[in-house]
């Protein structure tokens, strides 16, 4: 891991791609004036950031998290969207049911106390 932000790698790295500082901050939606902390080493990078960075970049997480000189996990890519909808569908479907049993058990407490 580099102990300090590699400022020279980055510069390359946006040159090779043909892009520019203003273009990456729009990617991060950030501020010029806080990208440039980052390239000065006052401003850590953010684990979503470290993912934008490296896909604008067209690297690896794991290559912008070091050459950043940052402690962050890497994050990983998102999962498949169709799993993660898939996954939220059954959840939302098991809150219901829930929420169901909760009505229930109250209508059936209401009761004994009548």
């Amino acid at each position: 891991m580099a102990l300090f932000f590699d400022a020279d790698w980055f510069d390359a790295k946006l040159k090779a791609r043909g892009a520019t500082r203003d273009e990456l901050a729009r990617v991060l939606r950030l501020s010029l004036a806080e990208l440039g902390e980052l390239w000065k080493d006052q401003r850590e990078l953010k684990s979503h950031e470290v993912l934008a960075m490296a896909q604008f970049l067209e690297v690896r997480p794991a290559e912008v998290a070091d050459r950043a000189g940052i402690s962050t996990p890497v994050p990983q890519a998102p999962a498949d969207a169709g799993v993660t909808a898939s996954k939220l569908e059954e959840l939302n479907g098991r809150l219901i049911k829930l929420e169901r049993m909760m009505v229930e058990l109250k209508t059936l407490l209401l009761e004994r106390k009548s």
